[in-house]
């Protein structure tokens, strides 16, 4: 653990708010076999319990499960299930005016035009909304949203984020295979890919989350768990995102190479085209980065990484997002300024 690790972890840890416990773990493979791995972390994971916060701690991840979706997604297009293009109202019924026009690959990409949250979903969870919003909203549910839904903008016209549409992709997934989402996930990407820690079992033992001090229940997404259900590790985190910056050192399965490529390169090498899901900027030396946030009523959780100097970075508390999101605006500032100052991969 370097210095500039520990210390980053205590800015984090502060950013979190009360009961703060995070844990952080960087990757580097800096070419020619040489990689390190390194963690560090402070707090403990159960309230009341010395129980320590490590890198296989299972967290929730919020809006980070977007980016297995995305990859699920990818997988499924590789093998000829679906596609990227395939029209939304193929599987679910759309009314709305240019909504004929909405594809897959407008809900990966946040332009479908949809609204954040599934209409009325406040309102029928204002007694829950700062404990678990999404928990009474089921399977039932999503096609009476979806025929109150009016769009915001015309599918691909302009990138606005939706957790709504991202959850209708998880649904079509299921539709599409006859799989439930935490049997997708599991089959079509962590055992593969050898995803450590990382599941859709609301059950799986976790850390405790909190709320402006307050424990809460884990989340639950009963309706949409594409758009935020999973619960992985420091340690899977990485991992996974290891198996984005080098497909060929992750797996021999050309099928997962060719999916893992295509979530970050939908249209090959056209860099006009976003990436799946993830967020992507380009650094002051040229360097391109990836990554994404993402918050429940309990936690806290950031992912990003840059291929270039072949690094990775990953930032995890058990307390949820404040107004100013500082715990993922630390971390990003972080990881940009490791990515600037890594040196470039030999070999």
């Amino acid at each position: 653990m370097t210095d500039a690790t520990s210390t980053m972890t205590q800015k984090l840890a502060a950013a979190a708010g009360p009961h703060p416990a995070a844990i952080v773990a960087q990757f580097r493979n800096s070419g020619d076999g040489a990689e390190t791995y390194e963690t560090a972390s402070l707090g403990f994971a159960e309230t009341g319990h010395a129980v320590p916060l490590t890198d296989t701690t299972h967290c929730e991840v919020g809006s980070v499960s977007k980016t297995y979706t995305a990859l699920m997604l990818a997988v499924l297009c590789v093998r000829g299930a679906l596609t990227l293009d395939d029209r939304v109202d193929r599987y679910l019924p759309m009314r709305q005016r240019g909504a004929d026009r909405m594809t897959l690959r407008h809900l990966a990409t946040h332009t479908s035009g949809l609204p954040f949250h599934p209409p009325g979903l406040r309102r029928r969870a204002i007694r829950s909304w700062n404990v678990n919003p999404y928990a009474t909203f089921d399977a039932g549910d999503v096609l009476p949203a979806l025929t109150r839904t009016r769009l915001r903008s015309q599918p691909g016209s302009r990138q606005q984020y939706s957790n709504f549409g991202v959850g209708l992709l998880g649904r079509i997934m299921e539709m599409a295979t006859g799989g439930t989402y935490a049997r997708l996930l599991d089959d079509l990407v962590v055992r593969p890919l050898g995803l450590a820690d990382t599941t859709a079992d609301p059950c799986t033992p976790q850390a405790t989350g909190h709320w402006r001090g307050r424990t809460r229940p884990p989340a639950a997404l009963p309706g949409l768990p594409g758009a935020g259900v999973v619960r992985s590790s420091a340690r899977g985190l990485i991992r996974h995102m290891r198996c984005l910056m080098n497909p060929d050192a992750c797996t021999d399965d050309p099928e997962l190479r060719k999916a893992l490529g295509l979530v970050l390169r939908p249209d090959g090498p056209d860099a006009r085209t976003p990436p799946l899901i993830w967020n992507r900027r380009t650094t002051a030396t040229g360097r391109t980065v990836h990554y994404h946030g993402g918050g429940t009523r309990g936690f806290t959780a950031f992912i990003g990484f840059s291929i270039e100097p072949g690094l990775a970075y990953a930032a995890l508390t058990n307390n949820n997002p404040d107004r100013r999101n500082a715990f993922v605006n630390h971390a990003y500032a972080h990881l940009h300024q490791q990515i600037e100052a890594a040196p470039s991969r030999r070999g």
